[in-house]
């Protein structure tokens, strides 16, 4: 299934969507009993035998909200392409990169990524493949971690890299009001075979910047996910942003960070596209 949490007539529900494209958007109707954020197998069963009888709804009269409505913690993976960490003059890392992203930074797709000049002037997007957990994981192995999985979605790891080399660390260069969109739907885990097989691209403005796969993933998202769980137990609906492919707007000759009026799409084969508007706020 692919699901979405959105807003519809003033009243936050959950959307269904079929596998192929241009299939119908069912809602759950705004009172329902059925759950509007999922995150056990009886819960999503009892979605997919509820689903072709829901009313359907136009994508176009719904407002996208963040698939995970309050994630416990936001785990982030830096550097975990070779050739990301090569543009950024850095050494492949041995072991995963972590950092935190803070949850109030959530967005959803079609809302606006804000910031102030003042506060950050070098703003940039890193498209990622996000991991969204849903069920607890505490030392599992690689053969397993899968297991773990509720589904996978698009995230944009919006970075102010004056903010990253002033701070010596990455907390709150990546943890600003509104630098972490992701969306619009999660594609449950049964749709995505082999996570480490799909395209991931960046456009900023209609311009490809990030043309990918995460097959080129240093560590993959089974490792991730044992690595992690090695270190923290890991929750129902606790997100991993799995690390950004080369092309981000600071590795460019001269820098291309965003601007005022930038529209940033961030489209992963099979999860699909999240769109945000860029806006610097006086």
């Amino acid at each position: 299934m692919r699901l979405a949490r959105v807003r519809r007539n003033g009243a936050d529900t959950l959307a269904i969507a079929g596998a192929a494209a241009g299939g119908a958007v069912r809602v759950v109707p705004a009172g329902s009993r059925l759950p509007t954020a999922p995150v056990t197998p009886d819960e999503l069963a009892a979605l997919a035998a509820a689903a072709p009888h829901l009313p359907e709804a136009d994508p176009a009269g719904l407002a996208f909200l963040p698939p995970v409505r309050a994630p416990g913690k936001i785990v982030a993976i830096g550097l975990n392409y070779a050739e990301h960490a090569a543009e950024g003059g850095l050494d492949v890392p041995k072991e995963p990169v972590v950092f935190a992203k803070f949850p109030s930074a959530l967005r959803g797709h079609g809302e606006t990524v804000e910031w102030d000049p003042a506060v950050a002037a070098q703003v940039d997007y890193e498209a990622e493949l996000a991991v969204v957990i849903g069920a607890p994981a505490r030392h599992v192995s690689e053969r397993d971690a899968l297991g773990h999985v509720l589904g996978y979605t698009c995230l944009n790891d919006v970075s102010a890299r004056d903010l990253q080399r002033d701070d010596g660390q990455w907390v709150r260069a990546k943890s600003l009001d509104t630098f972490c969109p992701m969306g619009p739907w999660l594609v449950t885990a049964d749709e995505v075979p082999d996570p480490q097989d799909l395209a991931v691209r960046c456009r900023v403005s209609g311009e490809l910047r990030q043309d990918a796969s995460t097959a080129d993933m240093i560590f993959s998202v089974r490792e991730l996910i044992a690595r992690l769980s090695r270190a923290f137990t890991l929750l129902p609906g606790d997100v991993i942003a799995t690390g950004t492919p080369p092309g981000v707007g600071m590795a460019s000759t001269p820098p291309r960070l965003l601007r005022d009026g930038d529209v940033v799409e961030v489209e992963i084969e099979g999860i699909g596209t999240l769109r945000n508007t860029c806006r610097e706020t006086a």
